[in-house]
Order: structure tokens, then C-alpha cells, then sequence
């Protein structure tokens, strides 16, 4: 994977730059004493909920309202701001547990592939999630 230029200099690859916040995370959470909290059930939670925020931004929209989202600033800024907290405490959950978040990624990818073909139709009743 080649590493895109910043203003930094070039970005390391993206599976370095998941572990290197990751990492920054884990301090974040020890720094401030917050492991007897940062249990798998705790970390679930909150993962939840910060989805579920996520969510809220998108409970009354039509579909092209929900795809034009990110026009304007205000709405990109709650979108991402809710990323950031889904990813934050899947990542949190991740290490606790130890789990690597890409790993087991690939692997539910690769799950998928075997259980739904590419048929070249659509198949609109099946979801990868059943």
C-alpha cells in the first residue's frame, strides 16, 4: 500500500495508523485511570450508544436527505464527530478483549463472500447480516 503525502509527510499504512491510534486510546484511557471501566460489557455499552447516536442524526430523514448528509458542514461535523465515536469505542473494545479490529475484519469478509456469491443479479430478500 503506498502512503498518501500530508502535510506531515507521507501517512504510514492505514493498518499503522489504526494501531498508532489505537494506542493513543489506551493512554488516553490509562492516563486517566479508566481501566476498571473499560470492561468488555462497559465498552459495549457505550459503543451502543454512541451507534445509536449516530443513528439519531439519520431517524427522520428521506433517503435523499440521508444522502446529502454531508453537504452541509454543520451535519458533516455531527456525522463525523459520531464516526469517530463509534470507531473510538469499537477500537477501546477491540484491545480490551484482544481482537484485531482488521483481522477479523477480512475474515467476515472472506465469511461473506463464500455464503453470497456474486450471481450477477440482486438478490434484494438476502442480507449479509442473516
Amino acid at each position: 500500500m503506498s502512503a498518501a503525502p500530508t502535510d506531515d509527510g507521507p501517512r504510514p499504512p492505514r493498518d499503522e495508523r489504526l494501531y498508532r491510534l489505537q494506542r493513543r486510546l489506551a493512554e488516553f484511557a490509562a492516563a486517566r485511570d479508566w481501566a476498571p471501566y473499560h470492561t468488555p460489557k462497559n465498552l459495549a455499552v457505550a459503543l451502543s450508544v454512541e451507534a445509536a447516536e449516530l443513528v439519531e442524526i439519520f431517524q427522520w430523514l428521506t433517503p435523499e436527505q440521508s444522502a446529502a448528509i454531508m453537504e452541509k458542514p454543520e451535519n458533516a461535523h455531527r456525522v463525523t464527530d459520531e464516526v469517530a465515536d463509534v470507531l473510538a469505542y469499537l477500537l477501546q473494545f477491540c484491545e480490551v478483549l484482544g481482537v484485531d479490529v482488521l483481522d477479523a475484519l477480512a475474515a467476515k469478509i472472506e465469511r461473506n463472500e463464500r455464503r453470497f456469491p456474486a450471481t450477477g443479479t440482486s438478490a434484494p430478500d438476502c442480507h449479509s447480516s442473516e
